[in-house]
């Protein structure tokens, strides 16, 4: 009478203990095990070396990491769970230093005027009014101007008028930096992606139109030169005729 196999006959994953680098699998994991509990140390360090060596074998792309024989004794270590001993050529890691959490990043908390404009504009402003000398000055408020314009476009997709930006460029610099009313700033125009597209298709097509007529134009002007050399050889042919009589 066969013997029905009960749920605990079997060996599943979740029954097992977790794998500490999954890229080397449950089977180097059982070896690092075994090796920890050899009872000698010769025996301990003879065992990682073939260790060591079929780790860099299972993954051939440390190999281009530089220094990948430490990276290597470091996962050894990983996967013991820093139990084994053995005289490693490097420096043993601790689990300080591997698990180490980095400072949380501060995220800036500023008020930005204008949202289309950036956070850039109003370092840019507060640079060109730190400047003394007048012509430098100048030449900085133009592009900061230049600048703002295109910013504009980009954001609203539309043609803005100089004197909003302007204005813009004054309330910004809490009327410190100013332009004539009459200076041009540089043109942008937003252009549709789709649209440019479309338009260089039509351009692509009316150039091939152009050249398959003027491919028919050489044809019709080879077939009349055909004309008048068989009119020509017509010609020659009655001449001959009239001198036979």
């Amino acid at each position: 009478m066969a013997l029905k196999n009960t749920p605990g006959d079997f060996d599943y994953n979740s029954t097992r203990s977790k794998l500490l680098l999954t890229e080397y699998g449950r089977n180097v994991q059982n070896m690092v095990k075994y090796i920890v509990n050899l009872p000698t140390k010769e025996e301990r360090n003879r065992y990682a070396n073939v260790v060591i060596e079929l780790m860099g074998f299972l993954n051939p792309h440390l190999r281009d990491v530089a220094d990948f024989k430490h990276k290597l004794w470091d996962h050894l270590h990983i996967i013991s769970d820093y139990k084994i001993d053995v005289d490693s050529p490097y420096p043993v890691p601790s689990p300080e230093a591997i698990h180490i959490r980095p400072e949380p990043l501060g995220y800036p908390h500023q008020r930005i005027r204008y949202k289309h404009y950036g956070k850039t504009i109003e370092l840019m402003i507060a640079k060109a009014k730190s400047i003394e000398e007048p012509a430098r000055r100048q030449h900085m408020v133009q592009a900061i101007a230049n600048f703002m314009k295109m910013a504009y476009v980009q954001w609203n997709k539309d043609s803005v008028a100089d004197e909003s930006i302007l204005a813009d460029l004054r309330e910004l610099s809490n009327g410190d930096l100013k332009l004539e009313d009459n200076v041009n700033l540089n043109r942008v125009e937003f252009r549709n992606p789709v649209q440019n597209t479309r338009a260089n298709n039509q351009s692509r097509g009316g150039g091939q139109q152009n050249r398959g007529g003027g491919q028919q134009n050489n044809n019709r002007g080879g077939g009349q030169q055909n004309n008048n050399r068989n009119q020509q050889n017509r010609n020659n042919q009655n001449r001959n005729n009239g001198k036979k009589y």
